[in-house]
């Protein structure tokens, strides 16, 4: 058996620990979340600090996801998966023992940079060793699967690990995950890289990490202090100039990190849109429905995560038999109504939900929201990896990737600022009572959390007030939470047709395109053996 016979029958195995690579990525996404009070308990972290421990990690890995996947074009996708894993392993236990919040947010920025290596390898890796459009497509399915999946499971996972062990349990547990993935990964996985790689434009490589750091930094930050702060408009600003002077930049180069002649091809640009607007979908709905069961239905979050299961499920089974969908459909329908019934869960939630509502009637719109998200994740991906050249498979995988950070920084931080507003437009309209003291007033105005925290503290004085505190903060909750998810039913039924109207019917190729490509990049990509 010749070396390329031996890596042809290794393609499956191969996918497992690829799979295994990026489920330790999914699951970060949600996990830590659920920890984060038991953190500001053990280390005293105020609600800032609380803040900086997960945007550390998400500045991070959406700035420098660019600047990796281009390494990895250059050096060896293999040796930089596992690189990242290495360095996501090693600083996942440094936060575990970490004895202040300091120490932790440095951890957390630096297992960013270890994520943003391993994401954009793991999707790339699947696109030069899937080289069969019908088998690299199903692939390509599987990884949304397991993207979808770790997300989906990563508040079950925190809730079970936080009952029975400390917070650092949501950090140890992506160390025998990263062991298996290195070890299987160092036998099964076939390293490539580009062809010809060219000179690294460091120039690019600066102004596509600080531009793409100001500008998720402005999305977080508005999410926190609103839309119009200072703050928020100078960051936006910045990212601005800094991205513009990217885009000349790459425009002038040689050697561009990101070629924007890729944007030519619908199937490229088309599918990047998508995957931003499904991502605006996935992470915002998350980031209210977690609320929504705790603090107003009344679960642990062990409870909460059993609940969210049916979505996460959902989502996995849909993104698994997507691929065979678009054969039959084209990607253009099949994506295309996908983000419509995402849309239409959301609508489902923004006229359904309430203080009363039965678990069964939350699960249908969950249902409604995880079919959508899934049938339209991997067509958008396989798309948006079926239109570059093979050579910059991890430009590509990369840019795929930074699309979905920054939409689910904005998800979370558009729908957040609408259910926030719409949590405090309801608290001013309630006549509180006179007695009531103005601390405990202040903090039922800064969110629910803390409205029930208030509230459980004067049970014992006065069980009447308690009791109105708790109605009256679950009801402008709910105020908020429909209005954040008729806002997400607008922008994905915006979305929906947009994609009806830009994203081609099926995955235009490089080579189909005129202008997009020059010879060397399409060029196959040279295999690196083992």
């Amino acid at each position: 058996m010749n070396e390329q016979d031996k890596w042809y029958k290794l393609r499956w195995i191969s996918l497992v620990f690829v799979a295994l690579s990026l489920l330790v990525i999914s699951l970060d996404n949600t996990v830590l979340n659920l920890a984060l009070p038991s953190i500001a308990r053990d280390l005293h972290a105020s609600a800032s600090q609380l803040q900086w421990i997960v945007d550390a990690y998400t500045l991070v890995f959406a700035g420098t996801l660019l600047t990796m996947g281009t390494i990895g074009d250059r050096l060896g996708r293999k040796r930089v998966l596992q690189a990242g894993l290495v360095v996501f392993g090693i600083f996942s236990l440094w936060a575990a023992f970490s004895a202040s919040t300091g120490t932790l947010v440095v951890m957390r920025a630096i297992m960013g940079l270890g994520g943003a290596a391993i994401m954009p390898s793991t999707l790339s890796i699947l696109t030069s060793t899937f080289r069969d459009a019908k088998e690299r497509a199903q692939a390509i399915a599987i990884w949304a699967a397991v993207f979808a999946l770790g997300t989906g499971i990563g508040p079950l996972v925190g809730g079970y690990l936080l009952e029975h062990y400390s917070w650092s349990s949501v950090f140890f547990i992506n160390i025998p995950i990263i062991i298996i993935a290195l070890i299987g990964g160092a036998f099964a996985i076939q390293d490539s890289r580009g062809a010809n790689p060219h000179k690294v434009d460091f120039f690019g490589f600066v102004l596509s990490i600080a531009g793409l750091f100001a500008l998720v930094y402005a999305i977080i930050q508005a999410g926190v202090n609103g839309w119009g702060s200072a703050k928020v408009l100078w960051a936006f600003l910045i990212a601005a100039v800094l991205l513009t002077l990217f885009i000349v930049g790459e425009l002038r180069s040689k050697n561009p990190i990101l070629p924007l002649q890729f944007f030519r091809n619908k199937s490229f640009s088309g599918a990047n849109l998508a995957l931003t607007l499904v991502a605006f979908g996935l992470f915002g709905s998350f980031f209210f429905l977690g609320q929504y069961l705790q603090s107003v239905k009344g679960y642990t979050p062990l409870e909460s995560g059993v609940r969210l299961l049916p979505m996460a499920f959902i989502i996995f089974i849909a993104a698994l038999i997507s691929a065979r969908v678009a054969r039959a459909l084209g990607t253009k329908i099949t994506v295309g109504v996908g983000i419509l019934l995402s849309s239409i869960g959301f609508f489902y939630f923004a006229r359904m939900m309430s203080i009363d509502a039965s678990y069964l009637t939350i699960v249908i719109g969950m249902c409604i929201v995880a079919l959508g998200i899934g049938m339209t994740m991997s067509p958008a991906t396989n798309s948006v990896m079926g239109s570059i050249p093979h050579g910059k498979a991890g430009v590509g995988s990369a840019m795929n990737d930074t699309t979905r950070q920054i939409g689910g920084a904005l998800g979370v931080a558009v729908l957040g600022t609408v259910l926030n507003s719409g949590y405090t437009s309801q608290i001013n309209q309630v006549q509180w009572p006179a007695a009531l003291p103005a601390q405990a007033l202040a903090a039922i105005h800064s969110s629910i959390q803390a409205a029930l925290v208030t509230a459980q503290n004067l049970q014992s004085q006065s069980p009447d007030l308690a009791a109105f505190i708790v109605t009256n903060s679950k009801d402008a909750f709910i105020t908020g939470a429909q209005r954040a998810s008729f806002i997400a039913s607008i922008v994905l039924a915006a979305a929906s047709i947009v994609t009806f109207v830009i994203l081609p019917k099926r995955v235009i190729t490089p080579d189909e395109v005129k202008g997009e490509t020059t010879p060397d990049m399409l060029v196959e990509e040279d295999i690196v053996k083992q």
